[in-house]
């Protein structure tokens, strides 16, 4: 027999141990509201994933929501990686994609841009899982289609990720370049002196340098004041004189910019640095462009860079009023103004205006020449390091200083380390990580790519929305009778946006009536006096509308002969296909 003390130790030792198997056989913790409960697609969101690990979540999203998702490709880059895409709506029977509401999503256009792919693969991810978990989403899509490519720049992404790069390096591609103009290309890039994946900063002590270690932190350095002594000068970021010229890191990978390779707007390279040859010269912006041609149904679009904290809007080299029609600014201000609220710490402001020019930027192209309402997301916030406001915070290394140490635990920074450069001498290397200052750090990441990923939500649910209301028909005698219709868009955007109807770019907006004879038809403007415009087409049946306004509506009169079933179809590009059946006896 046990003693008592030795059964209550045996007692114990059984609980623990039933515990611990309860515990490690089940899920632990409990979901959180505004994310999935009980997610299919297991994601890691506090790290970055190379064009590999892209395609592998998108094909996992696709395949465990294959009743919403579908996964794609939009074309190939410049050095052949598939760029891949989903697409993501609910469909009814042989319904098309092409018949709803499109929103466009795309990101990392520039290599070193890196959390535009989180964000976007977040988004898509969101829709997916929370699909059937929450009626808005749900609602949303069933209502829209979303089409999201996470990377338009997966060859740059790759080389940012996986080689030595500065935290501004490279931005363009991997399309090789003369940039130094010696008939070589990409010969004298960065080298990571030290080999630790980073290129850093090169320093060398000299007492007629200007530069001296900062008092607060001295891993840093400071311009001295005019009357100081300098304790080191700056020689650049790591590198060696490869092609025996004098200069360090003269002609690197690219370089040339894919943002500056749209055709509205567009200039060469003397007056905009970094555009190519002509526009769309780069294979990932043509197969953006192609995509986007093929899909004339997106009426919304966000194309996600960084840094800085803002939700731009274009023009992007011109003033407002050369440019954007008036009704079309209240959409962008309506819209941009929510996002200010959605995104703590972004400002809403206007590229050329606010910040500087660009030419043959993307965002502009789907404004100007596809009529959509975009924006460009720069990604990340002074605001999110220590809760001030872009215009309190300076952008100088002190600042971040203080966040490594506080926040990352000087995780970011490489200590100084001495190294004997062939052309410098006796020099040290070291400075903030490339992916310190532009990229969210880890923890940061969800929390940024959520309250983006819900303004573009935003964004998508305010594309048009178009109901056809229940019609008055009234008899006018000798058989014939007057059936008027209403259409309602209950949604900021409009149908067609102002700059659109100025440069005629898309098709107008049809309403059929389908089943009975139609001897007239009518736009009205008043219905209560009457006001009514005739249909100038001889197919009666179909009245072409040239807009409907956002959070309005248009009204249309038939007059037919005789009773019975009939069909109307409202076919808006941007507004979809809407069909309803109406009887009259």
């Amino acid at each position: 027999m046990f003693s008592i003390q030795k059964r209550i130790q045996l007692s114990l030792i059984a609980f623990v141990a039933f515990s611990s198997q309860s515990i490690s056989a089940q899920t632990i913790g409990y979901p959180a509201v505004g994310t999935p409960h009980n997610p299919k697609v297991q994601v890691v969101w506090n790290r970055y994933y190379d064009y590999e690990g892209i395609v592998s979540i998108c094909k996992q999203i696709a395949q465990a929501h294959p009743q919403i998702a579908t996964y794609g490709t939009i074309g190939s880059s410049y050095e052949g990686k598939p760029m891949p895409v989903l697409t993501i709506t609910f469909l009814r029977g042989n319904e098309s994609d092409l018949e709803k509401p499109g929103y466009y999503i795309d990101g990392n256009i520039h290599s070193n841009e890196i959390q535009a792919s989180e964000v976007c693969l977040y988004t898509a991810w969101l829709l997916t899982e929370m699909y059937g978990q929450n009626d808005y989403i749900t609602n949303l899509v069933k209502e829209k289609v979303f089409y999201i490519v996470p990377t338009i720049n997966p060859d740059g992404r790759n080389h940012f990720l996986t080689k030595g790069n500065t935290p501004h390096s490279p931005r363009s591609g991997v399309m090789p370049c003369d940039d130094d103009r010696d008939g070589l290309t990409d010969e004298d890039g960065f080298d990571d002196l030290n080999g630790d994946g980073h290129i850093t900063q090169m320093r060398r002590k000299s007492n007629t340098g200007r530069y001296k270690p900062h008092t607060k932190d001295p891993r840093i350095m400071i311009p001295c004041e005019p009357d100081e002594v300098g304790q080191y000068e700056l020689l650049g970021y790591e590198g060696i004189d490869n092609d025996g010229d004098g200069m360090v890191n003269e002609d690197n990978t690219g370089y040339y910019d894919p943002n500056r390779d749209w055709s509205w707007g567009w200039q060469p390279r003397h007056t905009q640095g970094g555009a190519s040859p002509i526009p769309f010269f780069q294979p990932e912006t043509k197969a953006v462009r192609d995509f986007v041609y093929a899909h004339p149904n997106v009426a919304g679009c966000m194309t996600y860079h960084n840094t800085g904290g803002m939700l731009l809007r274009g023009p992007s080299n011109i003033p407002d009023k050369e440019h954007y029609q008036g009704n079309d600014i209240r959409v962008y201000d309506q819209l941009g103004k929510k996002g200010e609220v959605i995104l703590p710490g972004y400002r809403y402001i206007n590229t050329f205006e606010d910040l500087y020019p660009v030419f043959g930027g993307e965002s502009d192209w789907f404004h100007g020449a596809r009529g959509i309402i975009s924006f460009t997301g720069e990604l990340y916030t002074p605001y999110l390091m220590f809760n001030k406001k872009s215009s309190e915070y300076i952008a100088d290394e002190p600042e971040i200083s203080d966040f490594d140490k506080l926040l990352l635990f000087r995780d970011g920074f490489v200590n100084w380390t001495s190294y004997d450069h062939p052309q410098f001498g006796k020099i040290e290397v070291g400075g903030f990580k490339k992916n310190v200052g532009r990229a969210d750090p880890g923890f940061l990441l969800e929390s940024d790519a959520h309250r983006n990923a819900a303004f573009t939500l935003y964004h998508a649910h305010h594309t048009p929305n178009l109901t056809i209301h229940d019609p008055e028909v009234k008899t006018i005698g000798n058989g014939l009778y007057e059936i008027l219709v209403k259409v309602t868009n209950d949604r900021i955007t409009p149908t067609h946006t102002a700059h659109d109807l100025k440069f005629k770019i898309n098709r107008p907006d049809f309403i059929n009536l389908k089943g009975l004879p139609v001897l007239a038809s009518f736009i009205v403007g008043k219905a209560e006096v009457n006001l009514l415009s005739p249909n100038p087409e001889k197919n009666k049946e179909q009245i072409a509308i040239e807009n409907i306004p956002g959070n309005g509506e248009i009204k249309v009169k038939f007059i037919v002969r005789g009773t019975g079933n009939y069909d109307l179809i409202v076919d808006s590009l941007k507004g979809g296909i809407i069909r309803k059946q109406f009887s009259w006896r």
